[in-house]
């Protein structure tokens, strides 16, 4: 199993216990176990095959590490089935829903009997839930928008959680002699945020030999079809897999038609109906006689165009770019030099400032920037003014002490309602690194949010604004905001827009960063790091920059350290 599959148990039985009324001492311990799961930058099975004792893991006692075994071994968890027993099968979904966790759920239950999102959406509608206690009619009204958020997101999971599954298959794939060779297609390979099933082809000497190894993996609750051509299973997460085989005469056009995107591949079936030609899984065509099929590249090429990168086969203008040789020269993910946005344990981070640092120092950085969080976040124990002077102290201490990497001291500070920044801004205009971020109100008319994110872009002291929609896939929404006058006003101020890359908000999203770079706005690709493991999400920040056609030249932290001190200069002037 991998970490994610595993913190997700744990976090359902800490959901079933809170919703139930259990201890609150046992609901943080596997939350709190789930959370250092989900964050380890290694895999729990790897360890085990180490022989490392479990319990040696932040927040990991004896029954969690026994739990954590068990799960490795038999892929269940006896703990999980006891605390579903009697428990409304369908209850937990209605903690999707935005700002309903397991208090109002519990209520929700108890009061109305709802066990369902389609309770809940009845009950939204017919008024039967503004007489609760600390809801009313606007509850209604957020509960029936939370349900159409969540509706968007159904049977889709997340990149990275997909990602995972793919390496964890991809080992398997690598392991299997009959496996000559295997990619993966599909919106993975287009790398969108969150995908459907996953298309894996495969090349393979002995496909009977290489289904049977496929079907041994643990991983499959289910054979949905098998057949000589293609295999369908359903994992034990729910997502499901289908494995496609193709000889290798036909296996670049396999992959160009299971990419896609629908609409990418009906322009380039356009260009060769218009030759007389035709395009299938199998090849390019014309009449009977294959024309190229063995390689992309070769089919582009027979079709007059350049290879244009998965990513960005959404007929955006890709193609038309594609037949005038102008395609992007997208960034890369080895192009990263550095960090600008990371936490620590000084508000809500799980390490140490200098663990941080190494790690980042270790990945080949040449920069960071440390940005705990300002005092209006509460519940992550923001900085005032006099924790942030001294912080920032230490941060330029540590500085002058490591070697092969520059620290900046920063903050990410809360741009309140009014438009008014959460900390003094004298004393934000001496530190190095200034994210801003809208943490609160979401839900204000977009002229009023406009302007709010305008004050903080203009205030001549912000370098960035972080998450700037402010959503939350298939979770929070939007913010109402009018984008071009965010671009045209960051452009002027030379403050930067962030691609965040933490999985559950790639934000700004890629269909805007195009747009945004037209604009002059120069765009950063950030982790919001909280752990170790969260500066392994740069990846993901470049695919949505590549997605949203950024080049080397758009992105900040592709520049030197000099570049980006005379970027980071140019604020205030």
């Amino acid at each position: 199993m991998e970490n994610t599959e595993i913190a997700s148990v744990f976090d359902e039985i800490a959901d079933i216990l809170e919703i139930q009324g259990e201890n609150e001492f046992r609901v943080r311990s596997y939350r709190r176990a789930a959370r250092t799961i989900r964050d380890h930058p290694r895999r729990m099975e790897d360890l085990a095959a180490e022989g490392q004792d479990f319990k040696k893991l932040p927040g990991i006692g004896k029954s969690i590490a026994d739990h954590v075994a068990e799960l490795l071994e038999t892929g269940k968890l006896k703990r999980l089935e006891e605390v579903r027993e009697g428990f409304p099968e369908h209850l937990r979904e209605l903690m999707k829903v935005p700002g309903l966790g397991p208090k109002k759920v519990k209520l929700l239950h108890e009061a109305l009997g709802l066990e369902s999102l389609e309770d809940l959406e009845k009950a939204a509608k017919e008024g039967r839930i503004r007489g609760l206690e600390g809801m009313g009619e606007k509850t209604e009204e957020n509960i029936l928008e939370g349900l159409k958020t969540v509706a968007s997101g159904a049977g889709r999971t997340f990149l990275k959680i997909a990602s995972d599954r793919v390496e964890s298959l991809g080992r398997l794939l690598d392991g299997l002699e009959a496996v000559k060779r295997w990619t993966v297609a599909g919106s993975f390979r287009r790398r969108k945020e969150t995908v459907g099933d996953l298309d894996i082809l495969v090349e393979a000497s002995d496909r009977e030999a290489a289904t049977e190894g496929l079907l041994a993996y643990e991983g499959v609750a289910e054979v949905v079809q098998r057949g000589v051509e293609k295999v369908t299973v359903r994992m034990n997460t729910g997502l499901q897999v289908d494995f496609r085989f193709f000889e290798s005469s036909s296996f670049g056009a396999a992959s160009m038609y299971f990419t896609g995107s629908k609409a990418h591949n009906i322009r380039l079936r356009t260009i060769a109906r218009d030759r007389g030609w035709k395009i299938n899984e199998y090849g390019l065509f014309k009449g009977e006689r294959l024309l190229a099929g063995r390689t992309e590249e070769a089919i582009y090429r027979r079709l007059g165009l350049d290879w244009v990168p998965p990513e960005l086969r959404e007929d955006r203008g890709e193609v038309e770019a594609a037949s005038e040789d102008a395609l992007p020269d997208l960034v890369g993910r080895d192009a990263i030099r550095g960090d600008l946005h990371m936490h620590t344990v000084e508000t809500d981070g799980r390490n140490t400032l200098s663990e941080m640092v190494e790690a980042a120092r270790k990945r080949g950085y040449d920069y960071v920037a440390i940005t705990d969080h300002s005092k209006a976040v509460a519940v992550a124990r923001g900085m005032d003014e006099k924790r942030l002077q001294k912080r920032a102290d230490v941060i330029r201490d540590l500085d002058r002490d490591v070697e092969d990497i520059r620290v900046f001291p920063g903050v990410e500070v809360d741009i309140l309602k009014s438009g008014r920044l959460d900390l003094d801004e004298d004393l934000l205009a001496e530190l190095d690194w200034v994210t801003a971020s809208v943490h609160s109100h979401f839900d204000l008319p977009e002229k009023a949010m406009t302007a709010r994110v305008l004050s903080a872009i203009e205030s001549g002291v912000v370098h960035a604004i972080s998450h700037p929609t402010g959503r939350e896939i298939g979770k929070r929404e939007p913010i109402a905001l009018d984008l071009d006058r965010v671009f045209e006003a960051a452009a002027a101020s030379h403050v930067c827009l962030e691609i965040n890359a933490y999985p559950n908000r790639l934000d700004l999203p890629d269909i805007y960063c195009k747009r945004a770079a037209e604009a002059g706005v120069t765009l950063v690709i950030c982790t919001d790091a909280h752990s170790l493991a969260g500066l392994s999400f740069m990846p993901y920040g470049v695919d949505v920059a590549r997605r949203g056609w950024l080049e080397r030249k758009d992105v900040l932290n592709t520049r030197t350290l000099k570049q980006v001190e005379k970027h980071i200069a140019k604020i205030g002037r």
